[in-house]
């Protein structure tokens, strides 16, 4: 693995070494547009040059509002060429949002990718300088492309030094107001080279570029594509995207819980369990059944499949390790960088997110709250002193708002979160995060929410999977119930569940009930729902429909 200081400089080191090598492979209606490392370099050069002439203060903010796509890669590129700080954004971000981002985080210039509303948000971007790419459809008198083929290259390219402000991340945020994570560059090769250092890629490797890169998980896969000379391919919407995963076949991929019970939902759609169950215990068959499922999900060449950024059930853990994929959970946050606690090859404990990372110091609170220090911290949170403060002990440890617990053998599982934990009319508190993964794994359910504020059980709000809708009333409440009576032994007297309400809509992120990387909203759900809890929980019924 080459030693390289920052992203510009390992991006700069394989332009020089393999110029015509494909490292962006972009689909366009079913095409795939490809850019080698030269074209890329040029292209992020004339972006720079083009950033430069705004004569912009040194160190300004530009903020990146784009899907994943070739110009995400060749915008940041171009805003680390021309010396200045990328803010990337949410592109499912409504107007209001994007607008109190672009305020707050005082970014003097913006590039517009690849969007799906562009029209909806644009009423977001205040007065400043804007670089659209046309190929997306969006329109302005500044056109990447324009630029491109009338432009010059940018001469005196950026050294970035290891102490420079990088980026600012703002947190997607369950609760509350997002945040801006400051990164310097350190901090994002720290990160880099420590995650590679338990998962060891190859030079040149397939990678596959989907979730949000405003996130700090995908961000780093951006990074990693740099550091090892990559050829990175992206989806082209949410209708290809299994195509477009399964044509990549990429050496690594990393997935949050709700990506998993869908790949495991439509295998079973088309596969039910009693027959793949069967074809698994026939020596032949099943290595050939394995094969084709590993191909057809596009897993067939991955080296490594990882889970994080939430906590994915022990049965689903388990309903892959049958098919022959091997789930290693992570847990890091968007503050440390992603470096905290992972599972690894020889040392994978199902239900668990693995043991601490070796840079990474851990300690528990006296309330179990999980507490980190590494060599990747963030410098803190833009322009919130304050609450920068308040995250930190006296020991300069970070506070993850995450309860946990360390087993005999050093693997930590995380039991909740200090805000979710919730207090029932009885007085007693219940953290609903273990609850949750116990109930999911039923099939049926696609997301849940165990609530109970104010009456004298938890019950549990779900959406259905498709396999769920796809069944009858009668099929599907036997189901729920026959799962809480499984389950509920397992917990103490005041944390069983008492109802199922089955909501009428999905939680999604256009209608604001789940984060861009598909975790919960609680406070969003428990707002429009905690007025119906008495009600629900009154009737008769055991499984409630909305």
């Amino acid at each position: 693995m080459h030693a390289f200081n920052s992203p510009l400089e390992a991006f700069q080191y394989w332009e020089k070494q393999r110029p015509n090598a494909i490292f962006l492979k972009q689909p366009i209606d079913g095409k795939i547009t490809t850019y080698t490392f030269a074209q890329a370099g040029e292209e992020s050069r004339k972006i720079a040059n083009a950033i430069k002439n705004y004569n912009l203060p040194e160190r300004s903010h530009i903020a990146l509002l784009s899907k994943n796509c070739a110009h995400w890669h060749m915008a940041d590129l171009a805003i680390m060429m021309s010396g200045h700080v990328s803010i990337p954004i949410y592109p499912t971000l409504n107007a209001d949002s994007i607008h109190q981002i672009l305020e707050h985080s005082e970014s003097k210039a913006i590039i517009i990718g690849k969007l799906d509303d562009f029209e909806s948000q644009q009423s977001g971007i205040p007065d400043i300088p804007q670089i659209c790419v046309g190929l997306y459809d969006n329109s302005n008198e500044v056109l990447w492309e324009n630029i491109v083929s009338e432009g010059q290259e940018i001469t005196d390219i950026y050294s970035q030094k290891p102490d420079d402000l990088h980026t600012i991340i703002y947190t997607s945020g369950t609760t509350g107001i997002p945040k801006g994570v400051m990164h310097t560059v350190n901090n994002v090769m720290v990160s880099v080279y420590d995650l590679m250092s338990i998962f060891p890629l190859e030079d040149n490797c397939k990678l596959f570029s989907y979730l949000p890169i405003a996130h700090i998980a995908e961000r780093t896969l951006e990074n990693i594509s740099f550091v090892f000379g990559s050829t990175v391919t992206f989806p082209e919407s949410l209708a290809s995207f299994a195509t477009n995963l399964e044509q990549t076949q990429p050496r690594v991929f990393f997935a949050v819980p709700r990506i998993w019970t869908k790949f495991q939902e439509k295998i079973l759609e088309k596969l039910p369990q009693k027959k793949l169950s069967t074809l698994l215990k026939i020596p032949i068959i099943r290595g050939i059944i394995k094969k084709k499922l590993h191909k057809k999900l596009g897993l067939g060449e991955a080296k490594f499949a990882l889970s994080g950024a939430a906590p994915l059930a022990p049965s689903v853990v388990s309903w892959f390790e049958s098919i022959g994929i091997t789930i290693f959970q992570v847990y890091g946050m968007t503050e440390d960088c992603v470096i905290s606690h992972c599972n690894k090859p020889g040392a994978n404990k199902e239900g668990t997110v693995g043991k601490a990372m070796s840079n990474a110091s851990i300690k528990l609170s006296p309330e179990s709250e999980i507490c980190i220090k590494n060599k990747c911290m963030m410098k803190g949170y833009f322009k919130a002193p304050e609450i920068t403060a308040s995250v930190f002990d006296e020991e300069e440890f970070f506070k993850t708002g995450d309860i946990g617990e360390y087993d005999h053998d050093g693997f930590l599982t995380i039991t909740g979160r200090v805000k979710d934990q919730f207090k029932t009319d009885k007085g007693k508190y219940i953290s609903p995060a273990p609850i949750e993964l116990q109930m999911s794994k039923n099939t049926d359910i696609e997301q849940i929410c165990v609530v109970g504020t104010g009456i004298p059980q938890p019950i549990a709000l779900i959406t259905l999977s498709e396999l769920g809708k796809a069944k009858s009333n009668e099929s599907l409440c036997t189901g729920l119930i026959d799962t809480v009576n499984q389950i509920n032994p397992n917990f103490e007297k005041h944390e069983k569940i008492q109802k199922v309400i089955i909501m009428k809509e999905d939680w999604n992120v256009a209608n604001g009930l789940t984060t861009p990387t598909l975790k919960v909203k609680r406070n969003s759900i428990e707002k429009i729902h905690q007025q119906f809890y008495k009600s629900w929980f009154d009737k008769e019924e055991q499984v409630i429909f909305e």
